[in-house]
This record gives structure tokens, sequence and C-alpha cells, in this order.
């Protein structure tokens, strides 16, 4: 072996250019506030999702009431043509004194209990629907389930009572479909505060 065919033990890498050891850097470090940017992002994202969690809930709340409405108040106009034949039928028996239906033959006691059953099965029908007669007799006025048209002398009850009923009144749901035409007492004790507006006014429970 030649001198020419021997390295030398720090010969030079194969480029000709000493191994040299690179020192570590460190990453740079983060910006002063970076943190702290990020954690507001994280907080304005935050809040925009409870907002939009927020507002659909809302919007789920008012579509599930404006259905339960439509459903309930829908049939109002058709209701308050129902109520004609609801009138009509009880005319039809208000139209046979006490003394009639006492001394009537079969024949009349068969069709006054005809009228009678299908005023009955037509008032169970309202009400399948939520459509309820108001039964004001002797409870105190209430303008917002009555209307009053005219005062009767009568000192043995309050003053407002309700006396005599002209036209039934009916309510939808928790809406007044028609108030009841009544006869209001005059002249009685004045009376005493009502406990309980639905049970002053007759309107049901």
């Amino acid at each position: 072996m030649t001198d020419r065919d021997r390295q030398p033990e720090d010969a030079a890498a194969p480029t000709g250019e000493p191994v040299v050891s690179k020192p570590y850097i460190m990453p740079d470090d983060p910006e002063p506030g970076s943190v702290e940017t990020l954690q507001k992002e994280v907080a304005e994202a935050r809040d925009r999702v409870l907002r939009t969690l927020a507002e659909m809930e809302n919007l789920r709340k008012r579509t599930t009431k404006e259905v339960a409405d439509a459903r309930l108040y829908g049939i109002t106009g058709f209701a308050r043509d129902v109520l004609d034949i609801a009138d009509n039928l009880q005319r039809a028996l208000d139209a046979v004194p006490a003394e009639a239906r006492a001394a009537a033959d079969p024949g009349l006691t068969s069709l006054i209990e005809g009228v009678e059953l299908t005023e009955r099965a037509l008032l169970n029908a309202l009400e399948k629907h939520g459509v309820k007669k108001l039964d004001p007799q002797g409870q105190r006025f209430d303008p917002n389930f009555h209307q009053a048209m005219y005062e009767v002398p009568d000192a043995s009850v309050p003053s407002g009572t309700v006396v005599q009923i002209m036209q039934a009144g009916y309510t939808i749901g928790e809406r007044v479909l028609r108030p009841a035409l009544v006869g209001v007492a005059k002249g009685g004790a004045k009376p005493a505060p009502a406990a309980n507006s639905n049970e002053s006014s007759g309107a049901p429970n």
C-alpha cells in the first residue's frame, strides 16, 4: 500500500469540508400577548356558540307555542258558527214551559229528550276541541267573561251578581270566544272581594 492510499485519522469528509457539529437553536419565544389573544378568541367563540344555542332554544319554544295555538285556535271561526246551532237548540228547549213538559204526551217527551241529547252531544264535541260553555249564574259579574245587558233590582243577593243569562258565553283555550250576555243584580249588599277570578267569573277551570 502506498502513501497515497493511506488516509489520516482526522481526514476530511468526502466533500473535502471538515465535519462541524451545529449548535441547537431554541425556537423563537411566542410574541408577548399571543396566549392572551388566543384565550380571548376562545372566549368569544364560546360566547357566540352559547348565544346561538339560546336563540335556537327560543325559536324552538316559539315554534312549539305557535303550533299549539294554531291547533287550538285554528277552529275559532268554525266554533263561532257552531254556537248558533247550540243557541237554537237551547231556544227550542226554553220554548217548552215546565208545565207542558210535565203534561206532554210520549211523542213530545221523546222530541224534547232528543233535542237535549243533541245539545249535549254538540257541547261535548266542542269541549273536546277546547271550547267550553260558561255558566256564570249566581257568580260575580266579570267584564272579562260577561257582558251586562241590564240590571235587575234584587236585594237578596250581593250587588253585581249574575242573576239572569240571556245568551250563554263560551271560551276557547284561555280566550273568550263569546262573552255571556247577562242580567246583573242591583240593590243588594256590596260583593265580597273575589278570592279566585275563575270562580267568580264562571270561567272553566
